[in-house]
């Protein structure tokens, strides 16, 4: 087994991951989604993500997504099928894909051989990804990988990111944090989405983010001036560390060397998207 340098794989994780998130903040697509017949920005978001489900019901889509109300949720599936099937979201998110990855990084970057390295490099590390317990990452392992090497790194980084995020929603459950508390948490540890974004995406009320920080005081996890306490910080490292641990199967199959190379040329696009402003300035913090 590869010993890899402390959070390397951590650090390879975070900058791989904005190319995958930065989809579901553009324009792109919500566009090839009207054009699909799809005009609402939120039902757009669930069919690009659940597509790779097939046609998923609310209950399956609340649990695989875990923070997200479940009302919400069942606003717009299984409806969203009706309008637009799985296989024509499936097209749909690759092609805001291909516009936004052309918008963000530029042709040059787009048709350069470092993009290309990049893929492989991802590919290669998915090749040691497992299905079992990882519904997110395996739907999407089922999809073909793309020819073009921009669009074969961003389904790369979809499976590296589903895979990582199933194994932190099994480290959420152990906790025992529920999806409106760990989202308090992780909002108080400096890290996560602000609440005002987590309110607008995610379908709660102010009353139940009040709820579950209440929740938390009482667990000892929040102060009351809405800092994490001790306890708190302690439960969110130990929260990551358990994520990293039930993430390292695919850093580890790259090795050092490859996950080296991986972390520096996804750093060069990643910040090359944030500068594009490929995120919302107000996205994360504690306010």
């Amino acid at each position: 087994m590869t010993t890899l340098p402390e959070r390397a794989a951590r650090r390879c994780y975070a900058v791989v991951n904005p190319i995958h998130s930065a989809i579901y903040f553009s324009p792109d697509l919500g566009r090839e989604f009207a054009r699909a017949g799809l005009d609402n920005g939120r039902a757009a978001y669930f069919a690009a993500r659940a597509a790779p489900l097939g046609r998923a019901g609310a209950g399956a889509v609340t649990a695989t997504f875990y923070n997200f109300k479940h009302e919400l949720v069942a606003r717009h599936l299984p409806r969203v099928w009706d309008i637009v099937s799985p296989e024509a979201a499936l097209d749909a998110r690759l092609r805001a894909v291909d516009s936004l990855l052309r918008r963000l990084l530029g042709e040059e970057a787009v048709a350069s051989k470092e993009l290309a390295e990049a893929a492989e490099l991802a590919l290669r590390a998915t090749e040691a990804c497992a299905r079992p317990a990882r519904p997110l990452y395996a739907a999407n392992a089922d999809l073909p990988v793309p020819d073009a090497p921009h669009l074969a790194y961003w389904h790369a980084a979809t499976l590296l990111r589903e895979y990582r995020g199933d194994g932190h929603l099994a480290a959420l459950a152990l906790a025992e944090l529920d999806p409106l508390e760990a989202l308090a948490s992780h909002t108080a540890s400096g890290h996560g989405m602000s609440p005002k974004w987590i309110l607008s995406s995610r379908g709660w009320t102010p009353e139940e983010w009040e709820a579950a920080r209440e929740r938390l005081r009482e667990r000892g996890l929040l102060e009351t001036d809405g800092e994490l306490t001790p306890a708190g910080t302690d439960l969110r490292k130990a929260l990551e560390d358990e994520t990293d641990r039930l993430d390292r199967a695919p850093y580890e199959h790259l090795g050092e060397a490859g996950v080296a190379r991986l972390t520096e040329l996804a750093g060069g696009f990643a910040e090359a998207a944030l500068a594009a402003g490929a995120f919302p300035a107000d996205l994360l913090g504690k306010h």
